[in-house]
Order: C-alpha cells, then sequence, then structure tokens
C-alpha cells in the first residue's frame, strides 16, 4: 500500500508539472513567457533524459563526448523556441545546428587522450535525434497548437494506463518478454482500442484539436497512431535498460522511474503526429 500512495504522489507531481508548465499562459496571460516557462521545463527534461542515456552508453563501454551532447541538445531545444517566431530562417538553423554535429565532432576526437572511435560521435549524436528534436517541436506545438499537444499527450497517458490496468487483469499471452516481461497482447490491444475510442470521441467533441474539419475517422487514427507507436517507444527504451541490466532508466520519479520511463512514449509518438498534423 505505502509502494501504491509513493507512485500516486509522484504520478501527481509529473502530471501538475508537465501540465502546468505546458498551460502556464492561463496564469501569465502572455505566450511568449509562457513558452519560456514550458522552454525551461524542456529544457530540464532533455538533460535528464541526455544524462539517462549517455549512463546506459557509458555501461556499455562507450564513451561519449558528453558535454557536446549537452550543448547540442539543449541548442536543438532552444531553436525550437525561436522558430516559434522566426518562421524559416531559425528552423533552418535548427537544422544546421544538427549538421555542423559531425564534423565538430569529429574534430575533437583528435585532442582525445584515449583511443578514438567513431562510434563514440554516434553514441553523443542519438539524443540529438532521439531526444531533442521531438521535444523541440512538442515546444513548437505548444506555441501554435496547444489543443492538439494536449490531445497527444491525452492519448498517450489513456494507451498507457489502461494497457497497464487491463492488462494486469486480463492478460495472459507476453508480448516481448525479451524486454517488457509485463507488457501482454491484451493489455496492449486494449490500450490501442481505447486511445482510438478517445481520438474519436475528441474529433466529434474537441474539435479545435483537430482543426475543427478533422472527420472521426482521423481522431481513431491519432489514437492508433499513439497507441502503437508509444507501445513501441516504451519497448525501444526499455530495450536499452534492458542491454545494461536496469528496470528504470532512473530514480528521479519513486515508483515511475526516470526521465526515459516517463517519456519514453511521447519521444516516438511526436515525430509521427507532427507529420500527422500536416495531412489534417
Amino acid at each position: 500500500m505505502k509502494k501504491f500512495w509513493i507512485r500516486t504522489a509522484s504520478s501527481v507531481v509529473y502530471v501538475a508539472l508537465f501540465l502546468g508548465t505546458m498551460m502556464s499562459d492561463v496564469l501569465i496571460k502572455n505566450r511568449y513567457y509562457s513558452a519560456l516557462v514550458f522552454l525551461a521545463f524542456m529544457l530540464f527534461v532533455a538533460c535528464g533524459c541526455t544524462f539517462e542515456f549517455y549512463r546506459i552508453t557509458k555501461m556499455r563501454g562507450g564513451r561519449p563526448m558528453e558535454w557536446l551532447g549537452y550543448a547540442e541538445v539543449c541548442l536543438v531545444v532552444g531553436c525550437g523556441y525561436i522558430a516559434c517566431y522566426s518562421e524559416l530562417y531559425t528552423y533552418s538553423l535548427l537544422f544546421a545546428c544538427i549538421f555542423l554535429f559531425f564534423p565538430i565532432s569529429s574534430i575533437l576526437l583528435l585532442w582525445r587522450k584515449t583511443d578514438p572511435s567513431m562510434d563514440d560521435i554516434g553514441r553523443t549524436f542519438i539524443p540529438v535525434l532521439y531526444i531533442a528534436l521531438p521535444l523541440s517541436h512538442m515546444l513548437m506545438l505548444q506555441i501554435f497548437d496547444i489543443s492538439y499537444l494536449l490531445l497527444i499527450v491525452a492519448l498517450v497517458w489513456i494507451n498507457d494506463a489502461c494497457a497497464y490496468m487491463l492488462g494486469s487483469l486480463i492478460g495472459e499471452h507476453k508480448m516481448w518478454p525479451k524486454y517488457s516481461p509485463g507488457k501482454t497482447w491484451e493489455g496492449t490491444l486494449s490500450g490501442v482500442v481505447f486511445a482510438m475510442v478517445a481520438g474519436t470521441c475528441a474529433a466529434l467533441c474537441w474539435p479545435s484539436a483537430l482543426h475543427y474539419h478533422a472527420d472521426w475517422w482521423q481522431g481513431a487514427i491519432l489514437g492508433l497512431i499513439c497507441g502503437v507507436i508509444g507501445t513501441l517507444g516504451d519497448l525501444v527504451e526499455s530495450m536499452l535498460k534492458r542491454s545494461v541490466g536496469l528496470k528504470d532508466s532512473g530514480k528521479i520519479l519513486p515508483g515511475h522511474g526516470g526521465f526515459l520511463d516517463r517519456f519514453d512514449s511521447l519521444l516516438l509518438v511526436i515525430p509521427f503526429a507532427i507529420v500527422f498534423y500536416f495531412f489534417l
């Protein structure tokens, strides 16, 4: 029972911070300053996720150039904020920062005292694509279309919650025991179905979240994306953890794990949701 209350309390703190910073314009009444509040939270999350990723990498014998990785991650997330107000020019700067990463990191290898490895460039660079780019686009959505971002987050959480609860009740067939022993086909399919139902209801009852003119089936497709890709995002992160024998990526949230444990689904869902956004 004590573990349940600890898990519940940490969930409340996580949800309050996430939604509180995302919807801070309700109190601040200025979208530029409210976006700065969410930017600060996204930078905090980005650095936390990057720290946990590098920790896993080093446990596998990798030697990432951490300070360069943190700088690139923060720069890319920060460009997400700037791009919202400078449009195409700064959006190009966002990708220019990414393109510069390889030559800079290659040059820095010349000064390494230990034997340099090109693998370390890849290990250093992965958080920029896996963590920073999705978070920077979450920041853009918070400024341009917060209703759509709220819907994505809600669908991912609905999928996670329903998959966990129904999987605990009726789950029998293991989905991917190698990486996630507790995940079952029954729970996963239940979560996806509930996410699709919620997406359909959102298209009918919350039209502002889907450009006002989306049909019910488009809401169902978004629910399908959030359910399926969110589950795969959880499995990808579990694969990283299990490769070094970890159950949780960190301990920032008692009962839930670390930053990657909380954002694993969203990190993979956001790119797909952004692409789907342009087809609405």
